[in-house]
């Protein structure tokens, strides 16, 4: 049955290659989709990987005379059962057909499970407790036979770490991640999950953050901006202690989806993320589903890297809790987002194109208001239609950027809307070098430019001031018609036809009034329309006349007329 090669393998395709046998495998064991494979891949990858970790922590201890104490008691480490050879596993395979699966539900998963539970297992350690919230909601192998089982053990026991050469390939994150990715594709409900990854990477190069601050997300799907964002700072941590810092009190997020949640905290370990700081719950509401290993996070952060779900809506029991309610999921994110920044961090948020343009619903206009008040908004990036299509999402996207602690003077614009995205021309590094040219000092080019927001705000105020000023001026008229009816009504004269033409007179200048001082609220609340429009874009006019058409089209006719008779001999 433990049929492994032993072979390192030294090429990217070795590795897909095995990834790939091990997807069509399960595709053929009843496991078909990527919603219920990529849950099934992960915590075989992740028990693995970990027993490979530990298995190094515990011989570097043993080196340096120091005691190692494995997460996992025998018989349920990864080499106990699953490695070739290995006690556990000949003991199941030479013993009565059928021992695997009573194994894993019975023994394994229980004794897993236990780990992530306070009331069984009190003085578990962070370690632990990630094993155990790993593990929950897995209750039985997806995966219908032992044969096939065993097969995907050997498969997955093959493409360890310690026989990937990392100078000619990927390392086993890296693997993962394409795994995540299959989630995102046709439209595979998963694809809500994941965000494109050069999308994250030009977000986070963009912000540079830096070492020994904190890194947050607080809709972070499978994990992407925080595994990225420690890709980014990894080889910038010399020091034991920036390294310790790094793994374990940098980076901190929110998951609400109880099948995305695990995958997420493995993705995090896979990358080298020894204390994956999770919360598991909807943020909105504030309500937890497991908040165990959220126990160290800080009330703020230095970072905030997120996108959150596009076009959700909201219920009052998660509205109570902003200041500005709505039941538009995407700004009560940005509002959360705002709250949860610390005074001159800096937050870079993935936003759907409505919230940007839209000024027609009061908590929208106000929660753009209080971005603008609170915050100063570095840039906005106007993505290219087709980046979230992959995932199941047409929507028109932006990168907003803002740090907390100034309001926004100007507002610095970078358009990407002309390229073309498909399946088969995606989004690359490539396409963001004109934009890291040019952002570091917000020049102005033919993607480019500025919006001068205080001289917008000012604009504004000054057209809506004639309207405000007829408003005022019909308030006035109608104090002054009600004094008039006080004066016949002390006169008791409610019943003369100029107390009822006084009552008209008021209620028409009461609408007048009302139309006049929305038409002056409307033009400035147009200001927050902040949509990209770029205005190097030349529109070619068609300046061809009818005739000219005509002439067009006859000579096209006559075209058409030739090729048919040469065609009919």
């Amino acid at each position: 049955m433990a049929k492994t090669n032993n072979k390192t393998h030294t090429t990217q395709q070795s590795v897909n290659s095995t990834v790939k046998t091990i997807c069509d495998i399960m595709r053929r064991s009843n496991v078909a989709g990527a919603m219920e494979y990529v849950p099934e891949l992960s915590w075989l990858l992740f028990l693995r990987i970990l027993d490979e970790r530990e298995t190094v922590e515990a011989r570097r201890a043993t080196m340096q005379g120091l005691t190692f104490t494995p997460s996992l008691e025998a018989p349920y480490r990864w080499q106990d059962w699953a490695a070739p050879n290995s006690r556990k596993r000949k003991e199941i395979q030479e013993g009565e057909m059928g021992r695997l699966f009573p194994f894993l539900h019975d023994e394994l998963f229980p004794y897993l499970h236990k780990l992530g539970d306070p009331t069984q297992m009190p003085h578990a350690t962070q370690r632990q407790r990630v094993i155990g919230r790993v593990m929950a909601g897995v209750r039985r192998a997806r995966i219908d036979t032992e044969f096939n089982m065993w097969e995907v053990i050997d498969k997955v026991h093959d493409i360890r770490d310690d026989r990937i050469d990392k100078t000619h390939i990927f390392p086993l994150s890296q693997v993962y991640e394409g795994l995540l990715l299959k989630m995102g594709e046709k439209r595979n409900d998963g694809g809500q999950f994941f965000t494109p990854r050069e999308v994250i990477r030009a977000m986070i190069e963009a912000v540079r953050p830096e070492l020994g601050k904190t890194i947050y997300d607080p809709a972070c799907g499978t994990g992407g901006f925080l595994a990225q964002a420690y890709n980014y700072l990894e080889p910038q941590a010399q020091s034991p202690a920036q390294r310790q810092q790094l793994k374990e009190r940098t980076f901190y997020g929110s998951e609400k989806d109880n099948t995305i949640f695990p995958i997420g905290l493995a993705n995090l370990v896979l990358h080298g993320i020894d204390r994956p700081n999770l919360w598991h719950g909807n943020r909105l509401t504030g309500q937890a589903t497991y908040s165990g290993l959220f126990t160290t996070a800080p009330a703020k952060y230095d970072y905030i890297f997120t996108n959150p779900p596009f076009g959700g809506k909201e219920g009052k029991n998660a509205q109570k809790n902003f200041d500005y309610p709505t039941s538009a999921t995407q700004v009560l994110f940005l509002q959360y987002c705002i709250s949860q920044l610390k005074e001159g961090g800096t937050c870079a948020i993935v936003m759907d194109e409505g919230v940007l343009f839209r000024t027609t619903e009061d908590g929208f206009v106000k929660t753009k208001r209080k971005l603008l008040t609170d915050c100063r908004v570095e840039a906005i990036i106007s993505l290219p239609g087709g980046v979230f299509t992959q995932a199941g999402a047409g929507v028109k996207t932006n990168i907003l950027i803002f740090s907390k602690g100034q309001p926004t003077q100007t507002i610095w614009y970078y358009d990407l809307s002309h390229l073309k995205i498909r399946k088969r021309t995606p989004l690359t590094r490539a396409h963001f070098d004109h934009f890291f040219k040019v952002y570091p000092d917000k020049a102005s080019s033919e993607f480019s430019w500025m919006v001068d927001m205080d001289g917008r705000k000012a604009k504004a105020r000054e057209e809506a001031q004639p309207f405000y000023d007829e408003a005022a001026r019909l308030e006035k008229e109608i104090r002054q018609k009600l004094a008039q009816i006080r004066q016949l009504k002390s006169e008791k004269k409610t019943q003369s036809d100029e107390y009822k033409e006084l009552n008209k007179a008021v209620q028409d200048l009461r609408k007048e009034a009302r139309q006049a001082k929305a038409k002056g609220e409307a033009v400035e609340t147009a200001v927050y329309d902040l949509k990209a429009v770029n205005p190097n874009n030349q529109v070619k006019e068609d300046t061809r006349t009818p005739e000219d058409l005509i002439t067009i089209i006859e000579a096209k006719g006559r075209e058409v007329a030739v090729a048919l008779a040469l065609l009919k001999g």
